[in-house]
């Protein structure tokens, strides 16, 4: 929002963090006025992290709307942040992660205290 906190305020802020021996920055716009329009979009907060990435130093987890495989890898594979943070996608598909590994060609090994739900994975 205007005069509010932003992306530059962000960089600043990782800079002190990462001196302070902080390992990795969530990177999110936040959203919590009420009166923010925020133009939400697939992968719409990923230059955030992208930038405090390149800038700083700081490894960086990016977040916003990450609903895809082959989108998260891109994230990865591009050096746009180090880690994809998922949150409303794994409300909506808890087993995203395994989903996700198959799409991608590759395997992922299921918790072994779910097991039982995957009778196929034994």
């Amino acid at each position: 929002m205007d005069g509010g906190w932003n992306l530059d305020d962000s960089v600043q802020l990782s800079r002190r963090l990462r001196e302070c021996g902080v390992d990795l920055v969530d990177c999110s716009s936040g959203g919590t006025s009420p009166d923010a329009r925020i133009p939400a979009a697939p992968g719409y907060q990923i230059p955030f992290a992208e930038r405090i990435r390149r800038e700083c130093g700081v490894l960086t987890g990016a977040v916003g709307l990450i609903t895809d495989a082959e989108q998260a890898d891109a994230i990865l594979r591009g050096g746009q942040a180090d880690l994809v943070l998922l949150a409303r996608e794994l409300l909506r598909s808890p087993y995203w992660p395994l989903h996700a590994a198959r799409k991608l060609g590759r395997e992922a090994d299921v918790p072994i205290p779910y097991l039982r739900a995957f009778p196929k994975q034994r």
